[in-house]
């Protein structure tokens, strides 16, 4: 890989795009200043996170990154990283393995524990084989010996891009969802869980001592609120997003 100044995450300065003197374009976006190429278009939308203490690994996966359409922001270090990343960026990671102090393996914790769910594709230069393992187990999406043949790393990179996209999608439908539910009241909801599990408008009424007229009105209103046609559309939902059925 060819040297190239570094993809630093620096202070926001409100500039326009201006072009490097190597043919790469900076941009804003983000909260993060990005190098993309010029003369290939950037993956829509997503930025490749590179966290490596080894200032001359940065300068080179990001120059490959940036070489093949893929915007790309750097960080010396984890907590550099934390600092400034936002969660609603799509993309994927490339964390190195071994750092002083805060190494990839806690960054990996630190941010499952937030919720992330990016990829995250781990570089090691030491052949650590149980720590390789413990990151798969914690869900690493890939994992890169050092020095990483250009191939093989824009191969899990675009796969984890794609994961990615396909993971924030089913987040977004999941908290439509989650959204819809929300617009129930309790009792919408207690025949909504009624429903799900199978029960009879005249069962439902005898659980909740309410009248048949009314768990029809309130199931109406299920299915209205929740956009739905029939009874198998609407478990599904309710199961894709965790809601069970009464069934006593």
């Amino acid at each position: 890989m060819g040297r190239l100044a570094t993809v630093k995450a620096t202070p926001y300065v409100d500039r326009p795009q201006v072009r490097t003197r190597d043919g790469f374009v900076l941009r804003r976006t983000g909260g993060y200043n990005i190098y993309e190429s010029a003369l290939m278009p950037p993956t829509p939308g997503h930025t490749v996170f590179v966290v490596d203490d080894d200032e001359a690994v940065r300068k080179a996966v990001s120059r490959l990154l940036r070489s093949a359409g893929i915007a790309a922001a750097v960080f010396a270090s984890p907590r550099e990283f934390l600092a400034q990343y936002n969660p609603a960026t799509p993309g994927c990671l490339v964390l190195d393995m071994a750092m002083p102090d805060f190494d990839g393996l806690q960054l990996q914790t630190a941010l499952t524990e937030k919720g992330c769910i990016l990829p995250i594709i781990f570089l090691t230069g030491h052949g650590d084989v149980s720590k390789s393992v413990q990151a798969m187990k914690q869900g690493a999406f890939d994992f890169l010996s050092k020095p990483a043949k250009d191939k093989d790393l824009l191969t899990a990179v675009r796969a984890a891009i794609e994961r990615d996209t396909v993971a924030r999608r089913e987040q977004a439908k999941l908290s439509e969802i989650r959204a819809r539910l929300d617009t129930l009241t309790p009792r919408e909801r207690e025949v909504l869980e009624h429903v799900v599990s199978g029960k009879l408008n005249k069962q439902i009424a005898g659980d909740l001592s309410i009248t048949e007229a009314t768990v029809k009105m309130h199931r109406a209103r299920v299915m209205a609120k929740m956009k739905v046609q029939s009874v198998a559309e609407l478990a599904r939902l309710t199961e894709r997003c965790g809601t069970r059925g009464n069934s006593e």
